[in-house]
């Protein structure tokens, strides 16, 4: 008899694709690094590539490809190499952001984590200074975060200002970087913004994994503050982002149609979690679940919203 194959193999037409064309356990690699989350990343890198040039001005064909290669660097060798060495040492059994049903680790992981982020390192200097030094600062914090004794992900609070300044601002502040402008103060707060907003969604990530990172002993910031806690954070933690975007707008001197833009970007993210805030007693880990891919649609209108009213 033919033994079934390993769930994680055979879960979609993806992965029975992936594990038939590459031999062992290769798609694993691949799978770990969670391309799923590239297209989420890229588009939050590329805004800060159009806030700096201008919508139309950046997709010239002279600078394209210099944005495309910032894009490359930052989310498939930075980010997918942040998220590998981060399986190598959680080894989660159940899903996780942007990847589910993951296969076991592979024995090679660690090594080829490193060597990704490595790689993405020296291909920065390619580019500007200002870019080098801060995929360099976001290397480290990788590292920090994930990688034992530090492990700063376990440490409620160290984990949630690690991810609101790397993904929040310094990843759209990368693609400024790499575009060779001086950041000014208009587009520093746009970027700034970011950082509370992303306080506002990391919290969502981890609520629907409060048994496996309490199995694990980590202290993630929603395990210290608990559900309720958590989201009244992340509802305030929004509404400061928008009182950022507004400082920012007054200085833009915004149409009366972008700021009507913001503010249906903010009631997308209130859509999403006032109604989360007074049913989260009832709610099944799947929802909770839910509700986090719910505020990610948020952040992408958010991306959007900015770019038409700040970018053209």
């Amino acid at each position: 008899m033919t033994a079934a194959p390993a769930p994680w193999r055979s879960c979609n037409a993806w992965r029975r694709f992936g594990y038939g064309l590459l031999p062992g356990d290769l798609f694993s690699y691949l799978l770990h690094m969670r391309p799923a989350e590239w297209p989420i990343m890229a588009a939050h890198t590329a805004l800060g590539w159009f806030l700096a040039l201008g919508l139309l001005p950046a997709l010239r064909a002279e600078r394209l490809g210099t944005g495309l290669w910032a894009l490359a660097i930052w989310v498939v060798l930075l980010n997918g190499g942040t998220l590998a060495i981060n399986s190598v040492f959680d080894r989660d059994a159940g899903d996780i952001g942007y990847l589910r049903s993951p296969p076991p680790v592979p024995r090679g992981l660690l090594a080829f984590s490193v060597g990704l982020l490595a790689l993405g390192q020296l291909l920065a200097f390619t580019l500007t200074l200002q870019f080098a030094l801060v995929y360099a600062a976001c290397f480290a914090m990788s590292v920090a975060y994930s990688v034992p004794p530090l492990r700063l992900k376990a440490v409620g609070g160290v984990d949630w200002l690690i991810n609101m300044w790397g993904f929040g601002t310094f990843t759209p502040y990368a693609a400024w970087a790499a575009s060779g402008r001086v950041l000014d103060v208009e587009h520093g707060l746009i970027l700034l913004a970011f950082c509370p907003l992303f306080a506002s969604f990391y919290p969502l990530t981890q609520l629907y994994q409060f048994e496996e990172d309490t199995a694990r002993g980590d202290r993630t910031l929603a395990i210290i503050l608990g559900m309720k806690s958590s989201l009244a954070v992340a509802i305030g933690c929004a509404l400061l982002a928008f009182a950022v975007f507004a400082a920012a707008g007054l200085m833009a001197h915004l149409a009366l149609w972008q700021w009507a833009g913001l503010a249906f970007a903010l009631l997308a993210w209130l859509w999403v979690l006032l109604p989360w805030y007074a049913r989260h007693v009832r709610m099944t880990m799947r929802q909770h679940q839910r509700g986090m891919y719910a505020a990610l649609t948020a952040w992408a209108i958010t991306d959007v919203v900015v770019l038409l009213a700040f970018a053209l």
